[in-house]
């Protein structure tokens, strides 16, 4: 039991480790947002999603879509500070 502790303790303390730009404006209604893990063991798919999130909460703000204009994932092997990381440019449109 102790064991499981100490590992979800640890689990906890890196999860605080990663890296989250949020919105960053890039220029008019053109911004990016990048997300890394903390650890190679998340995946690629929920940061995407939490990138693309932010990406459409940023355009619903002013009753735009979202135009992806690149994005960028790093690759495996996720080791020695690898780790998983997506960075998104995107551009708020009118529909």
């Amino acid at each position: 039991m102790k064991k499981i502790l100490t590992a979800c303790a640890l689990a906890v303390l890196l999860a605080g480790c990663a890296a989250d730009s949020g919105i960053v404006r890039m220029g008019p209604d053109t911004y990016m947002v990048s997300k890394q893990a903390a650890t190679g063991f998340s995946g690629l798919g929920n940061l995407k999603a939490g990138a693309l999130r932010e990406a459409y909460a940023q355009c619903s703000k002013t009753s735009q879509s979202v135009d992806v204009l690149s994005d960028n994932e790093s690759h495996p092997p996720y080791i020695f500070g690898n780790y998983p990381r997506v960075d998104i440019t995107f551009r708020c449109v009118s529909e």
